[in-house]
């Protein structure tokens, strides 16, 4: 994930605010809805973008979408509506979840198994693999990836953790070749 400056300013106040007012799970979930929407819905950002529309329609089209969300989360999008960077929205959101995950000692990690992981194996890796790296407790998305044969790779960050059955077969190879 990649976060422009513009982001990752918007996404510090927002943060700052939220843990000011202890609410920074009740934002980030809100900040996901927002996510989900703009990520599902392309044509709807690009509408958003728009110089066709008004910013007093963009602003309109904005409070009734996400009516739901908590008003910080709304003054936030109407402010990147007023000074035109709502393509910023999602990259906030990432950089927001970068944030609080940082205050609660979680990290994310991508699990790349033959098999979807039951939550037994996920909780079991992640109380690993947290240890390891000095955190509380992994985010972890499972990918299933029939190439590895059997075992896992994870990923945590820039660093990738290969407990594969084809890694340890290519360093076989690798050392019989050698």
């Amino acid at each position: 994930m990649s976060y422009n400056s513009v982001a990752k300013r918007y996404a510090t106040a927002l943060f700052q605010l939220a843990k000011e007012k202890n609410i920074i799970e009740q934002v980030e979930e809100d900040l996901r809805v927002v996510k989900k929407v703009l990520s599902e819905n392309p044509s709807f950002l690009e509408l958003l973008k728009s110089p066709r529309l008004s910013p007093g329609d963009k602003k309109t089209l904005i409070k009734e979408t996400f009516h739901s969300v908590s008003l910080y989360v709304l003054n936030v999008m109407m402010i990147l509506t007023d000074r035109h960077r709502e393509e910023h929205m999602i990259s906030i959101v990432d950089a927001y979840v970068k944030l609080a995950n940082e205050e609660k000692g979680i990290e994310d990690a991508v699990v790349y198994s033959y098999r979807a992981l039951t939550e037994m194996e996920s909780k079991a890796v992640s109380a690993a693999f947290a240890a390891k790296i000095g955190k509380k407790a992994l985010n972890i998305q499972n990918v299933i990836d029939t190439d590895l044969l059997g075992g896992m790779k994870i990923v945590i960050g820039n660093r990738i953790y290969d407990g594969s059955l084809r890694e340890k077969l290519n360093r076989l190879e690798r050392t019989l070749i050698s």
